[in-house]
């Protein structure tokens, strides 16, 4: 169930044996599962339902009102009465990715064009949260691709990077989804993806290295195999 996609949910379930009524769900009514993660905790049995955005909230309230009683704090307290309010909002915010898929995002912003050379767009901020420790990382994002007689709307490669990055994540994982978004969206030659990341995890906490950045890259087509076309998106990457 790990990769199954949100078009695809409905049909995993009932074909695990669980409830067909899922079968039936409308796209709208499919995307109040937040993700994959919440078909996992009904794995060993029990009717999965669809988790409405008020029982969302009022559980995640709740669970950050845990939060602040479990490190020693009063939640009623003036200055924390309405944070597990905030908190909770704060979080659904910063995971809104997870209600989103390719279809969504693209739209219909595919454009036929005679235009067979590099396409990029780089220095794309995002803002994620390190599935390890639930803190951010943050920094840029650099695609390039090669049309084949279909060219995307810019800022779709922006909401590509923005629907995976605002998840729990982490950064290999984020390089590669959107480098194989692109290819599913319009079939190009080529694409490459690089991501420059700061983790605060590092640098907060643990091993405490502020400096330290994260670099990872995906090449696909001929962005793998041809090395002139890859040195050619690396530097444009890197020109300042």
């Amino acid at each position: 169930m790990a990769n199954t996609s949100l078009e695809e949910l409905p049909t995993k379930l009932k074909s695990n044996g669980m409830s067909e009524s899922l079968s039936v769900m409308t796209s709208d009514e499919r995307m109040l599962w937040r993700s994959d993660s919440v078909v996992n905790g009904y794995a060993n049995g029990g009717t999965p339902k669809p988790m409405a955005a008020e029982v969302r909230q009022a559980r995640l309230e709740e669970a950050f009102r845990t939060i602040l009683e479990c490190v020693g704090e009063d939640p009623s307290r003036d200055g924390l009465r309405d944070t597990p309010k905030r908190a909770a909002k704060s979080i659904l915010f910063l995971t809104k990715g997870y209600e989103e898929n390719l279809e969504l995002v693209v739209k219909d912003a595919k454009f036929e064009e005679d235009y067979m050379e590099m396409v990029t767009v780089r220095d794309i901020e995002f803002y994620s949260l390190c599935e390890h420790h639930l803190i951010p990382f943050y920094g840029k994002v650099h695609i390039g691709y090669i049309p084949t007689g279909k060219v995307l709307g810019l800022s779709k490669l922006a909401r590509i990077a923005e629907m995976y990055t605002r998840r729990f994540q982490n950064q290999e994982r984020i390089t590669k989804q959107i480098a194989e978004a692109v290819v599913d969206a319009i079939r190009p030659s080529g694409v490459g993806v690089i991501i420059e990341g700061s983790h605060m995890c590092m640098s907060m906490r643990g091993v405490s290295k502020s400096g330290a950045e994260t670099l990872t890259s995906t090449m696909l087509g001929t962005f793998l195999d041809d090395p002139r076309t890859r040195d050619e998106f690396l530097r444009i990457c890197t020109r300042r």
